[in-house]
């Protein structure tokens, strides 16, 4: 592979505070560092990282934690060995947010990219799917790299259950499993898998994203019904990934408008070591972006809320971080 020389500087960036902040409801501010870019500024602007002494927060017995990214592993890119050096020193279930492995997601690109980085924390790795993995026929070698993990082969849409949260795993190649809309299996699936879950906290995860400010791709509006279902049922989070960037959205309605009462945080977090993509028309509501750092999102997932921080790798000077409340 190219280049893919890792510093074991990443010790560093583990200092970074990763402690908690304070619950909030889900329509609360984030802190004020790191500040938020401004959403009328459609450039990117890293926010610097401040070096602690401290060691990352962990979570308690009654804590769950969730890492992810998508975009993540290209033979051409050493971005991937640092985010897995990141994981390395980070505990809890990993959740790959699509395009795990480049340029096609062939059985010798996840053999020769993404296993000698990523491929190592396999075992507790949650997948779903992107487009680059449907590049090959039917994603099958997703489906035989992950197995099981990755649910039946002829959907790649599942549920798990991690602490006190409920997850869905969504199959955002809608073509590929009979479509998103409003009727479709997958959508009919996700409400009736949500009716069936007793628990008071949501999240969500797949690859094409609905809210976006990325100039690559534009917002996935097919996935709206199923945001939608999401929104119904009270869910709190979505992750995505796709455009090779950083961006957090405030709590939206599944019209893209404010609703700090019920709306869902989505996140973009294309970070994963692939390449990055620039940002083209800020949308509104966005409240965060970067398009420099690679890094992975660390979520911790309590009983009753979430904070969320991004770790960037060593030399990344961008970090986001806040806490939620369960609806």
């Amino acid at each position: 592979m190219n280049g893919r020389r890792v510093g074991a500087a990443v010790s560093l960036v583990l200092m970074l505070g990763l402690a908690s902040t304070t619950p909030a409801s889900c329509g609360s501010t984030p802190p004020a560092t790191p500040a938020p870019i401004a959403a009328s500024s459609p450039v990117p602007v890293p926010t610097p990282v401040a070096p602690s002494s401290s060691a990352p927060a962990s979570a308690t017995p009654a804590e769950a934690v969730l890492l992810a990214a998508g975009d993540i592993a290209s033979c051409s890119s050493s971005g991937d060995e640092a985010t897995a050096r990141l994981l390395d020193e980070l505990p809890g279930t990993v959740a790959t947010l699509g395009d795990a492995a480049y340029p096609n997601g062939s059985a010798a690109n996840f053999r020769a990219c993404y296993g000698p980085g990523w491929g190592r924390h396999s075992a507790r790795t949650r997948p779903a799917p992107g487009n680059h993995e449907y590049e090959s026929a039917r994603a099958a070698p997703y489906f035989a790299y992950f197995g099981t993990l990755a649910g039946d082969p002829s959907k790649g849409y599942y549920s798990y259950e991690l602490g006190a949260w409920h997850v869905v795993v969504v199959n955002s190649n809608c073509a590929e499993v009979g479509g998103c809309g409003t009727g479709s299996a997958q959508e009919r699936w996700v409400r009736a898998d949500l009716a069936a879950s007793g628990a008071r906290c949501t999240l969500a995860y797949w690859h094409h994203p609905l809210f976006t400010s990325g100039a690559n791709h534009p917002p996935a509006v097919e996935m709206r019904p199923i945001f939608t279902a999401l929104y119904e049922a009270g869910a709190e989070v979505v992750l995505a990934g796709h455009n090779h960037q950083y961006e957090r959205f405030a709590p939206l309605a599944p019209d893209g408008q404010l609703d700090p009462g019920r709306g869902i945080r989505s996140f973009v977090v294309g970070t994963g070591g692939a390449s990055h993509y620039a940002f083209g028309r800020v949308r509104p509501n966005s409240e965060a972006r970067d398009a420099t750092t690679f890094g992975v999102l660390r979520l911790v997932l309590r009983a009753d809320g979430y904070d969320w921080r991004f770790v960037p790798v060593p030399g990344g000077r961008f970090t986001d971080a806040g806490s939620g409340s369960c609806h």
